[in-house]
């Protein structure tokens, strides 16, 4: 069984009409996914249902072949990126121990292996001399990426971000999907992207999110194609040449 996401004839709305209709959507293990579409056509309701904080009210939804809530544990999530407060008293590391799944809270005694991977997480994204560096004093890619290592803490097999390269420098940017990439070898990765045209270098499949959801492998793919699934013909949002 290589079925990472699995959703079945599901609905849902949050008052009266439907934010995502009669959605079916299969994604493997170790695919990399980018996820688009317009504000408010259901991306943000979409990774809600998969991470298990909402349920559906018609249709199944299976994570790593059983119900999201149990299996939130083996999903990392990077949110999108705000700035924060410079002076918000909290140190790198702890931010990334925020990440660990068995245990939410600060005490010093954690176990020997969860050290160890909010460590060795931090040592992949190459933030490892910042640990005890304040939050709010890193740099916004650095940030970005301490997000990143918080999401990677706790070992997940499935990896969903938000628009994380939103308020980073085009640099930063590439520095970030090619981490990414690397992950890609040992898990799964949802990504909301509004920029095709930098994502279609690492993605192999697109999924356009607009109510309903159309999943394509990226040869399979064109702008013209994204632009009807996804924005019903109003695609104005490429900020790169897209190698599509």
């Amino acid at each position: 069984m290589n079925s990472a996401v699995k959703i079945e004839n599901l609905s849902f709305s949050y008052v009266s009409n439907y934010v995502l209709e009669n959605i079916n959507l299969e994604i493997e293990r170790n695919d990399f996914v980018g996820i688009i579409g317009p504000n408010g056509g259901g991306k943000t309701t979409l990774l809600k249902l998969i991470m298990g904080f909402i349920k559906p009210q018609k249709g199944s939804i299976k994570i790593l072949e059983t119900e999201p809530e149990k299996s939130i544990s083996k999903i990392g999530y990077v949110p999108q990126f705000n700035q924060t407060d410079k002076q918000f008293p909290i140190k790198t590391i702890d931010v990334v121990s925020m990440g660990l799944s068995s245990s939410k809270s600060f005490f010093p005694w954690r176990k020997h292996n969860e050290i160890k991977n909010v460590y060795e997480a931090m040592e992949f994204v190459k933030i490892s001399e910042l640990a005890h560096k304040p939050f709010g004093e890193l740099s916004g890619g650095q940030q970005q990426r301490c997000l990143i290592a918080r999401a990677l803490a706790s070992c997940p097999e499935i990896l969903i971000l938000d628009e994380p390269t939103a308020s980073v420098d085009s640099t930063v940017e590439l520095d970030i999907y090619e981490l990414l990439k690397k992950l890609n070898k040992d898990m799964t990765i949802l990504l909301v992207s509004h920029d095709v045209g930098f994502i279609s270098s690492y993605i192999n499949k697109v999924a356009c999110v607009n109510k309903e959801i159309l999943l394509h492998r990226k040869e399979e793919i064109s702008l013209d194609k994204i632009s009807r699934d996804a924005y019903h013909g109003n695609f104005e949002i490429l900020k790169h040449q897209c190698n599509l």
